[in-house]
C-alpha cells in the first residue's frame, strides 16, 4: 500500500506537538535534529508551514532569504524533503559527496516541467549527512 501524506486538516497547524504525535518519537527526533541544524546560524534557513489547497495538506517551504531551498512534507513513517534543480545543475550534483544511490535516483528522475526533483524519504538520523550536503549545495546556487 502506498504511504499516505499526513497533515491534511487545514485547522490543525503542524506544531511540534502535532508533528511528534504524527511521526512518532523516533522520526520526530530525526526531524527535530534536521530542523535545529537548518535554522542554526550556519545555515540560516527559515521553515514556513502553510496549508496548500491544491494538495490538501500542510507543506513546509524552507527558504534562504527569498529563495526556496526545499519543501518538506509529512508521511506515514517518514518525512519527505524535496529539492528541485534545473538541467544545468546535473554535473555539480553528480560531483557531490553523497550516496551513489541518491545520485542514481536523481539521474533517473522524470522532470516536472523544466525542474528535476531530488526527493529524500527520511526516517533515520544516518540520512541527514547526505541531506545536509544537498541543502548546502542548493543554498549556494545562484
Amino acid at each position: 500500500m502506498e504511504p499516505q501524506m499526513l497533515l491534511k486538516d487545514p485547522e490543525v497547524f503542524p506544531s511540534n506537538e502535532v508533528l511528534k504525535e504524527t511521526l512518532g518519537d523516533d522520526i520526530y527526533k530525526v526531524l527535530g535534529s534536521f530542523v535545529e541544524t537548518i535554522i542554526s546560524e550556519e545555515y540560516g534557513l527559515a521553515p514556513e508551514w502553510r496549508f496548500y489547497n491544491d494538495g490538501k495538506a500542510w507543506l513546509c517551504k524552507t527558504v534562504y532569504k527569498k529563495k526556496t531551498v526545499f519543501w518538506l512534507s509529512v508521511w506515514e513513517g517518514f518525512f519527505k524533503v524535496s529539492f528541485f534543480f534545473t538541467e544545468k545543475h546535473l554535473d555539480a550534483i553528480a560531483a557531490l559527496n553523497i550516496s551513489e544511490a541518491i545520485k542514481d535516483e536523481f539521474a533517473k528522475a522524470k522532470p516536472v516541467g523544466r525542474l528535476i526533483p531530488m526527493i529524500f524519504d527520511v526516517c533515520k538520523k544516518e540520512q541527514l549527512d547526505d541531506l545536509l550536503t544537498v541543502v548546502r549545495h542548493k543554498k549556494s546556487l545562484k
